[in-house]
């Protein structure tokens, strides 16, 4: 049987020929190891331009919040097979979604990969060294970030550079995962240092988007390692030892610094990130998913966003519907300050909330009222837009809102976490301002001094549903293990719940839930598929080191 490189290498070769985004025009769509298919610098911007939806498009649709919410439990979704037994702890290696989502990001490393190679061996006059420069970065870019999910999710993961090759090589062995995210951290410096400072199309990474997932990356390397530069010997070994490596966490802090000296500024509205009118490539945004506003049937599957879909709980909030049995669980719930009203109402719907953007031509909606029967639960409000009556773009399955990857915010935050390192907690004025400044905007008093809990829980409220609290448990985990367990098992996942003003977070516990199995360090991690396990037997056995050359670019060339 073929291993799935080769299916998915078969994919990227035709996927560079066209891109279902619409901030490019490609004019020539010959094959792209033709010399001829590279006629202008535009054609090379074309050879990267899936890279921002179509190879995403698998992860988007299920994985991206399954897992960075799920998993976390933001969500209780019991029938949903691609949330539950992750949320469950009851995986194994033939649950849903586990092939789709190694697939999916391998996906994107291959038709990186291609791009890269075919880049990278272009010598043609017709195309500027700008634009093969930037085009060969926006490739390492996102070979990066999807090397960053492999590793922090499976804890290890195959590297390869050239994916044509591997297609005749298909059978080998998993790096592990601190090599991975090395790998990633590699691909982000050359994005950082070789990335123009401002985008020629929009919705186009730079060096400054570059720069804010390096933020995140050094802070997961930092837990991952000891003292110094990683050098393949110095791999943590003890999980609740407490510390990081103080040489990441202040390359974490340079790396933010860098992404905030770029073109980007916090939207004024907590809710405009989220408005179908302001939601893409807004200021806030470093980097986005790019997906296209129209029917499937007009802009082809693979270019949609169907993100809503999985969420709108009714015909009066969705062209298609199949949320009402998945929404926000009692622990994300029970979370919110009673102070934290501007991001609850535009993250999850409680009882009296009123939407005028939803059901708009009948006056707007109103949460439980409008419609009975949802004082049970808290449906999820964020990525739910309405209908095409509503806002004239949101076709079934096609919401034609692109997905958040990284927003200033996050990079605010992760500037706090790196200053406050290894303290109990920090009155640095730096961390201060930037992280008040995400309180500020939600309407939230500001803080005189920081804590990891106070850390957390910003995190948590800021970024709900948008696929990112399961990684940050993950980065806790590399030092206070234990501790992270013992929270997983201390959530109360699937505890029913209903209306109760008088309770603090308005709602009280009705049931306890069922079906959870005890959390253990083995789940910070996911079994890789039964499917590619088999196609690859290699999986089956120990990680092994990757062999790194040279770094390309230091730290000097960086900050």
């Amino acid at each position: 049987m073929k291993n799935k490189i080769l299916i998915i290498a078969a994919m990227a070769g035709t996927l560079v020929l066209g891109s279902c985004d619409d901030f490019l025009e490609q004019t020539n769509t010959t094959n792209a190891n033709q010399e001829t298919f590279f006629d202008s610098d535009k054609a090379v911007e074309a050879a990267t331009a899936p890279l921002y939806n179509y190879v995403w498009n698998s992860f988007n649709d299920k994985f991206y919040y399954g897992m960075g919410d799920g998993r976390a439990n933001n969500i209780t979704a019991r029938w949903s097979p691609y949330i539950y037994p992750y949320t469950n702890f009851t995986e194994t290696a033939l649950s849903e979604g586990l092939e789709e989502a190694w697939g999916s990001l391998y996906s994107v490393v291959a038709q990186s990969n291609y791009a890269i190679n075919n880049i990278k061996d272009y010598s043609g006059p017709k195309v500027t060294e700008a634009a093969k420069r930037q085009a060969y970065g926006e490739a390492r870019f996102m070979r990066g970030l999807a090397y960053w999910y492999i590793g922090s999710l499976w804890g290890k993961g195959i590297i390869y550079e050239n994916t044509a090759e591997k297609v005749n090589n298909s059978v080998a062995p998993a790096h592990r995962g601190v090599d991975v995210i090395e790998f990633a951290i590699r691909d982000l410096e050359y994005a950082a240092a070789n990335l123009s400072t401002t985008a020629g199309d929009k919705g186009r990474v730079t060096k400054h988007s570059a720069y804010g997932i390096l933020s995140r990356l050094y802070l997961s390397m930092a837990g991952l390692t000891t003292d110094g530069q990683y050098n393949g010997s110095n791999i943590a070994t003890d999980f609740n030892r407490g510390t990081r490596n103080t040489y990441y966490l202040d390359l974490a802090r340079q790396a933010a610094l860098k992404a905030i000296e770029g073109p980007y500024s916090l939207l004024d509205n907590y809710g405009d990130l989220f408005a179908y009118q302001t939601a893409n490539n807004n200021s806030e945004s470093l980097f986005q998913l790019q997906w296209l506003t129209g029917s499937t049937d007009a802009i082809g599957w693979g270019c949609n966003n169907a993100m809503q879909a999985f969420f709108a709980w009714s015909t009066m909030v969705g062209e298609t519907n199949w949320g009402n049995a998945t929404y926000a669980s009692y622990d994300l719930v029970r979370e919110y300050d009673p102070q934290d009203r501007i991001r609850r109402h535009n993250t999850i719907c409680t009882v009296g909330e009123y939407y005028s953007e939803l059901n708009s031509k009948n006056g707007g909606y109103t949460y439980n009222v409008t419609e009975s029967g949802y004082d049970n639960k808290c449906n999820i409000k964020k990525h739910v837009i309405g209908k095409i009556d509503d806002n004239g773009q949101s076709y079934q399955q096609s919401s034609g809102v692109n997905t958040y990857m990284m927003r200033l915010a996050e990079v605010y935050l992760n500037l706090a976490e790196a200053i406050l390192g290894n303290n109990t907690s920090t009155t640095d004025e730096t961390a201060l301002d930037y992280f008040n400044k995400v309180r500020i905007r939600a309407g939230m008093p500001e803080l005189k001094s920081i804590t990891y809990e106070n850390l957390r829980y910003e995190r948590r409220i800021e970024f709900a549903l948008e696929g990112l609290y399961w990684y940050d448990l993950l980065r806790r985990s590399y030092y206070q293990q234990q501790e992270v367990v013992n929270y997983l098992n201390n959530q109360e996942r699937n505890a029913g719940y209903e209306w109760d003003e008088s309770e603090a977070c308005q709602y009280a516990k009705s049931s306890d839930g069922t079906g959870v199995a005890t959390a253990t360090v083995n789940n910070l991690t996911l079994p890789i598929s039964d499917v590619d396990r088999g196609r690859n037997p290699e999986l089956n056995n120990a990680p092994v080191a990757y062999e790194f050359g040279e770094r390309e670019v230091t730290v000097t060339d960086l900050f």
